[in-house]
């Protein structure tokens, strides 16, 4: 064992020692200790991902320690939306050593323009626009290994009717998974909330990219389930992810309101995680929210907030 690998084994000993600042069920004295120690390395039963960064305050700002931090406290997978605009360098660095942990590199950003009408729209430079991201999308993915490229379609347009809009977004994501397919690179289009944070945007909920996946009817074109918009767009969380369960290929996650950790806000967490894992869930769960406590404290916060959701029985 190298030199770094026995720090960050010692650091996530003390910060499991931390985070588990809840009764002991096992005893007192030394036991109790170890057992506490032993459940805050276990890893967790579901895939969740840390965004890179973090941890920074217990892992500094290095990328390969902030994965190891992570590793160490039992994630097994790990996202980055700016993996797109990391130099190449850096890029092979996080997959050189997610693969070296066996970790699973969940969706990156490769198209997401909140400002313009784009897939909406049926005209030759939308699509060579984006057939030529698509392009760079696969080369990302080949440094990589990344399996899922998340795309938003982009605004709506007030001159058109919807139903237009929706058979160009048809139409202009088949021209995608013509070039993803022989890749295998997945698109997972995600809809954003329209009644807080994203006004303006053409997808907006589960069942309207559940409508749309089922129309492109390929394999490469899949839906991430952002749990913190879903919750704000529709609810019923549990029903519409069974609903369109074949479509999705993705979760984020943040409680609402604040979007931070699970327990800061109105989910349940504890039930959804519940439900995926009970249907053999293998895919990644990132963890696209904030921190509701600053420092060292808040990071201890998450780690603890993830145990205690995937503490559900089985």
């Amino acid at each position: 064992m190298d030199h770094s690998r026995r720090n960050f084994l010692k650091k996530a000993t003390a910060t499991g020692a931390a985070i588990l600042a809840a009764p002991a069920v096992f005893g007192t004295g030394a036991l109790a200790k170890q057992q506490k120690a032993a459940d805050a390395t276990t890893p967790f039963k579901l895939k969740y991902a840390p965004s890179m960064g973090m941890f920074h305050e217990h892992a500094g700002n290095d990328i390969v320690d902030n994965i190891k931090f992570c590793y160490d406290m039992g994630f097994r997978a790990m996202f980055d939306n700016g993996l797109m605009g990391r130099p190449v360098e850096d890029q092979v660095k996080i997959a050189n050593e997610m693969h070296r942990l066996g970790m699973e590199l969940g969706p990156f950003v490769l198209y997401a323009d909140f400002s313009v009408t784009s897939f909406v729209l049926n005209k030759p430079e939308i699509r060579e626009m984006l057939v030529k991201k698509m392009k760079e999308g696969i080369e990302v993915a080949k440094r990589t290994g990344v399996k899922w490229a998340l795309v938003v379609p982009g605004r709506y347009d007030e001159k058109l009717h919807r139903d237009f809009q929706t058979a160009n977004v048809i139409d202009n994501l088949r021209y995608c998974c013509d070039v993803m397919e022989p890749a295998g690179l997945i698109i997972v289009l995600e809809p954003l909330n329209t009644l807080h944070d994203h006004q303006g945007l053409f997808l907006n909920g589960i069942p309207q990219a559940y409508e749309i996946c089922r129309a492109v009817n390929r394999p490469v074109c899949k839906i991430v389930d952002d749990i913190y918009h879903q919750q704000i767009t529709e609810g019923n969380l549990i029903p519409n992810i069974e609903a369109a369960w074949s479509e999705i290929a993705a979760f984020h996650l943040g409680d609402t309101p604040g979007r931070n950790e699970p327990g800061t806000g109105e989910i349940n967490f504890k039930n959804v995680f519940k439900y995926i894992y009970s249907r053999k869930y293998e895919g990644v769960l990132c963890m696209e929210h904030g921190l509701s406590i600053k420092g060292k404290e808040g990071e201890d916060r998450v780690i603890q907030a993830y145990r205690e959701c995937d503490s559900y029985e089985i």
